[in-house]
């Protein structure tokens, strides 16, 4: 196998010198040329471990290794490394170009190679002709963008970004976020990218490290992590799920049955095997009516609540046992859809709903889903 270009061994972070860890005992592998995004809620770690990797902040235990190298005491100038912060981090009395040209000047470069090299970082970022303006004269928008042109323009051995599009609109965020993608795939640059917005890790990543309380919970691509949750806590952060509450009565196949107040339900096994269960169904894969089938849950519930939301209806209804369960039908079906109030039967197959081991209340983990 190919050794990985960034590797985090055993990695840990405290502050106060105690039991509390930022980050513990963190196992990593970063491949050359991926765009790894650190995903998770505030404090989950995921800031500290960029910071460590930057060398901003030092590991209290573990290796930190680019290319085989331990780096984890190298001050943060010597190990190549390019940075994007949340608020640009640009220096404002400076034009566009000269904010560029600094990390080439720090290296001595020539300045012929400065000019050719500015140049073809502001052509990558679309911005061509704003050379002379300084950051103030600039959208916040441009001003990201020349953040990350200047991260790029001196070749880094990888670059890291630290919710870069956080203060962003969100059309604007959407914008950069193709904008940062299509300059990776052209660049074939290593990237590691930290937001708690998992809708832009699922739209950027190769690959997806979900951070909670100083660990990783799961690392794989997007549609792993989306489709095949390890636990509750991925399961609600990554992407909308709702959560029911039930007992598993019968198990067979990977697959099993769970009984509550509400009705019978069938889902395939994340852990769960006896006992309490916490049912996992994305809005997406509940189905207004289902068909009569075998394996197929059918759960009797009213209308509670009807949106608009541009390319599909959102409907929520409510079980019997006052369980809230969201679904989405296509904005086409609009006019078919009941109405509020209206006693509808919803249902999924087994293959798409997990029975997980309840190890968080449902209501937690709804918190994180919204």
């Amino acid at each position: 196998m190919t050794a990985p270009y960034v590797r985090f061994e055993g990695v840990s972070k405290t502050y106060d010198g105690g039991t509390s860890a930022a980050v513990a005992g963190l196992d990593l592998d970063v491949a050359a040329g991926e765009f790894l995004t650190l995903l998770g809620p505030s404090g989950s770690g995921k800031t500290t471990t960029l910071m460590m990797l930057a060398g901003f902040e030092m590991p209290s235990a573990g290796a930190i290794l680019v290319e085989g190298e331990d780096i984890s005491r190298k001050p943060a100038h010597k190990r190549g490394l390019g940075m994007v912060f949340q608020n640009y981090a640009l220096f404002p009395h400076m034009t566009v170009a000269q904010n560029l040209a600094f990390p080439l000047q720090v290296r001595r470069m020539s300045r012929a190679d400065i000019a050719v090299r500015v140049k073809r970082a502001l052509d990558m970022v679309q911005l061509g002709g704003y050379e002379s303006r300084r950051p103030a004269q600039l959208s916040g928008g441009q001003q990201q963008r020349v953040a990350v042109a200047r991260a790029l323009v001196f070749e880094p051995k990888a670059v890291l970004m630290d919710e870069p599009l956080g203060a962003l609109d969100k059309s604007l965020r959407e914008q950069l976020q193709y904008e940062i993608s299509r300059i990776h795939r052209e660049l074939g640059v290593t990237v590691l990218y930290v937001t708690h917005d998992q809708g832009e890790a699922l739209t950027m990543s190769d690959r997806i490290a979900v951070f909670n309380k100083g660990r990783v919970e799961q690392c794989g691509a997007p549609g792993d992590l989306y489709d095949n949750p390890s636990n509750l806590f991925v399961a609600g952060f990554v992407g909308e799920n709702n959560f029911l509450n039930a007992r598993i009565s019968g198990s067979g196949d990977g697959r099993i049955t769970a009984a509550s107040a509400a009705g019978t339900m069938y889902a395939m096994s994340a852990g769960a095997q006896a006992g309490d269960a916490a049912i996992a169904v994305r809005p997406e894969r509940v189905a207004l009516n289902p068909p009569e089938a075998p394996g197929m849950t059918h759960l009797h519930a009213r209308v509670a609540e009807r949106y608009f939301a541009g390319d599909h209806v959102r409907l929520v209804v409510k079980l019997k046992t006052g369980e809230e369960v969201a679904l989405k039908a296509p904005r086409l079906n609009a006019d078919a859809l009941p109405a509020t109030g209206t006693e509808v039967t919803i249902g999924w197959t087994a293959a798409d709903a997990y029975a997980f081991p309840p190890e968080q209340p449902a209501s937690a983990l709804k918190e994180h889903a919204a």
